[in-house]
């Protein structure tokens, strides 16, 4: 199965400065590497070089934290993915609004999956900081994210 490509050119907005296209171009490689590609070796090799602070609470502190979730995640759901919708910078912030789906059968549409807001700091190129808010869309991703929630594995907080 082939991992689903984003395509940045149709995201970028017009208003956007060299400056906001480089952060979000950043992060929307990482969001490829890391959540379609499921290349966790060039992930942990390119990003949180800087440290990197979680604020979902289900996930530890830095880059490998992320690493192990997405792991886990997919080997009960090889075919998860993201489908980034939006895309919003504001200085050193960038936000991405996608259609998350574990089954390939499930993308595109939009009564499946979670919909999830990620937002990043970035400072002098790196990813240095992660908030999200995740909203399951059907009945089975609700249930899905009330049972695996929970177990808190870092101290950062939410906000």
């Amino acid at each position: 199965m082939t991992s689903p490509k984003i395509q940045f050119n149709q995201l970028v907005k017009p208003h956007w400065t060299e400056d906001d296209n480089q952060k979000a171009s950043l992060a929307i490689e990482f969001v490829q590497l890391l959540m379609n590609d499921h290349n966790f070796d060039e992930v942990l090799a390119n990003y949180g070089k800087n440290g990197y602070k979680q604020h979902n609470q289900t996930i530890a502190d830095g880059i490998e934290g992320v690493i192990l979730a997405i792991k886990t995640l997919t080997k009960n759901a090889p075919e998860f993915s993201y489908d980034v919708k939006n895309i919003f910078v504001d200085g050193n912030y960038v936000i991405l609004h996608s259609h998350v789906t574990l089954k390939a059968k499930h993308r595109n549409n939009p009564k499946q999956g979670f919909n999830i807001i990620d937002t990043w700091k970035i400072e002098n190129n790196d990813l240095v900081e992660h908030w999200d808010a995740v909203q399951g869309i059907s009945f089975s991703m609700r249930l899905y994210a009330l049972l695996t929630g929970g177990k808190i594995l870092n101290k950062n907080g939410i906000f």
